[in-house]
């Protein structure tokens, strides 16, 4: 069962950087909007084959709010930083910017995600776990 108020955050559970990302958001997610789910988990296959979307290539963050909308690389990059608000929120004006820039930008990071941040082993806290879908 889905929760339509909440935005969700699909991400590669494999990545180091990714991982890092992931704790990011919950540390400035001050009023819990977010739930996530690493791309491999029951959760985030279901999320992809609903939508006949790539599920073995593991390398687009996706942003969903069920029955609104979902968004992919840079766009939701974008719209993360807006629904955090605050100072955040001046990174999703990069928006205005063409998207074959910003999701070239993207993929170039995430093709050297690996490389970029070591694996490393993220253990959530007991009520962070309550963000986590598997």
């Amino acid at each position: 069962m889905t929760d339509s108020s909440k935005y969700y955050v699909f991400y590669d559970g494999d990545c180091g950087m990714c991982n890092y990302w992931v704790q990011w958001i919950l540390k400035n997610d001050h009023r819990k909007q977010f739930l996530f789910s690493a791309l491999q988990s029951e959760f985030g296959q279901k999320f992809l084959n609903e939508r006949n979307l790539e599920n073995q290539q593991l390398n687009t963050l996706y942003l969903w709010k069920p029955n609104a909308f979902y968004e992919t690389k840079s766009h939701a990059v974008f719209k993360i930083a807006k629904i955090l608000g605050g100072k955040f929120k001046i990174l999703s004006y990069l928006r205005v910017l063409p998207s074959t820039l910003t999701d070239f930008l993207y993929e170039t990071v995430a093709k050297h995600r690996h490389k970029i941040a070591t694996q490393k082993c993220f253990l959530p806290s007991p009520e962070e776990r309550r963000q986590f879908l598997y």
